[in-house]
């Protein structure tokens, strides 16, 4: 089964957002408005183009690697996310390809998230 990362999609006004906020960045539609589901989760898109990046070094051992570069991905459907990159040269501007994966490990838990690879 492939696990997937949900965006919010207001239901006032179809636009879809990451990471979960209780207005509509859009329309300014809010859960305090009386109303108890002002957005439905929908799947992000897997595709965009890398924005920026930055490489991470001294890391907390639940990452068990000694570099970790991050990359601000805009979507295809214009939704801005941090993912870890799996590119060996990145450049801004490139197309990447998402994959949801463990990002990181604990005794007790694993976190999951986006790792973008080369399109």
């Amino acid at each position: 089964m492939q696990k997937e990362i949900l965006g919010y999609k207001c239901r006032k006004c179809g636009h879809v957002q990451y990471p979960y906020r209780t207005r509509c960045r859009k329309c300014g539609e809010t859960v305090f408005e009386g109303n108890d589901i002002v957005f439905d989760t929908v799947p992000l898109p897997r595709d965009g183009k890398l924005l920026t990046y930055t490489d991470l070094y001294a890391l907390p051992p639940e990452f068990e690697v000694v570099k970790l570069t991050l990359g601000i991905i805009e979507l295809e459907g214009g939704q801005r996310v941090t993912g870890q990159l799996r590119v060996d040269k990145p450049q801004l501007g490139m197309k990447l390809h998402a994959e949801v994966e463990v990002v990181r490990k604990d005794a007790y838990s694993k976190n999951w998230g986006f790792v973008f690879y080369p399109a």
